[in-house]
């Protein structure tokens, strides 16, 4: 779970410094998209094979996981391809909830008062993931709007430096500064 939350960080720093996301994902994109999905549901049939073999909370322990893993690998492969902030967060979203229900069918084998400290614990870890989602999604949205209010600030320097110029020098200043800042 550290790598694909590692990776999901990776993919979201990664956005964060491009800027937007291309308007359309490219053939590759669309390619590694479907392998990655069919990859999921062959991993999923294998794992479910395996689990058949097994009675009682290890079976719905080991459908949980099998279920999760195929979430985890659907949703990160989505969010890939779509590449933005949103399908990002989304997907950390359903992969901290294909995560608590392993945890609580975890809890399953236990009874009493240690199976409802385990199902707050499973509910703490959900809540806790959910959190961290949502603050990394509002931390990558102000360092965006940071870096675009610093951008327009310094284009306004840009243009004021050319008001020193008069004629094709400011014509050509200003157009400079345009294709500078992606104006």
């Amino acid at each position: 779970m550290k790598t694909s939350l590692l990776g999901t960080m990776l993919g979201l720093a990664i956005l964060a410094g491009s800027g937007a996301a291309s308007a359309s994902p490219s053939a590759e994109a669309k390619s590694a998209y479907a392998q990655a999905k069919d990859r999921a549901d062959a991993n999923y049939k294998a794992d479910k094979a395996r689990c058949a073999g097994i009675t009682g909370n290890p079976h719905d322990v080991c459908m949980a996981e099998a279920d999760a893993a195929r979430v985890r690998t659907r949703e990160e492969a989505s969010a890939q391809y779509d590449n933005t902030l949103k399908a990002y967060t989304r997907s950390r979203m359903k992969i901290a909830d294909a995560n608590y229900d392993v945890d609580k069918a975890k809890c399953g084998a236990l009874t009493g008062n240690d199976k409802d400290v385990c199902i707050k614990q499973a509910k703490s870890t959900l809540i806790a993931a959910q959190a961290d989602a949502k603050a990394d999604k509002k931390t990558i949205e102000a360092r965006t709007d940071a870096r675009d209010d610093k951008r327009a600030a310094e284009y306004k320097v840009a243009l004021e430096k050319c008001d020193a110029y008069a004629g094709a020098p400011k014509d050509s200043c200003v157009a400079a500064a345009k294709s500078q800042y992606g104006k």
